[in-house]
C-alpha cells in the first residue's frame, strides 16, 4: 500500500492507494456488515424479540470495530512511519485527534 499523504489540491481528500487485494477484503467485510445490517432491518419488520435484535447489534459493534482496527493498523504502518521518515511530523497530531474521536 502506498503512502496515505498523496495529496492533490485539485482533489478534496488525501489518498491511499491499495492493492486490489486489499480494497477486496476490506469491501468483502463491508458487505458482510451490510448484510447483518439487512437481517437486523428484516428482524425488526418481523417484530422479532429485542434480545436476538441486540445481540445482532453488538455483533455488527465488534465487526466494525474490528474493521476499523485493520484499516488503523494498515495507516500506522504506511502512512504514519512514511510521513515521519519524510519529516512530516503533523501526521502525530493527526493520529492523536484520531484515536480520540476513538474513545
Amino acid at each position: 500500500m502506498e503512502c496515505c499523504s498523496n495529496y492533490n489540491k485539485n482533489e478534496k481528500y488525501k489518498k491511499t492507494k491499495r492493492s486490489d487485494e486489499d480494497k477486496n477484503k476490506l469491501v468483502t467485510r463491508i458487505n458482510k456488515l451490510i448484510g447483518q445490517m439487512n437481517g437486523i432491518k428484516k428482524m425488526i419488520e418481523d417484530d422479532r424479540y429485542c434480545d436476538d435484535i441486540l445481540i445482532q447489534l453488538s455483533a455488527i459493534d465488534k465487526s466494525i470495530k474490528s474493521l476499523a482496527n485493520v484499516i488503523l493498523d494498515n495507516h500506522m504502518h504506511t502512512c504514519l512511519i512514511e510521513n515521519i521518515e519524510n519529516g512530516n511530523y503533523e501526521v502525530i497530531n493527526e493520529i492523536i485527534d484520531l484515536f480520540k474521536r476513538f474513545q
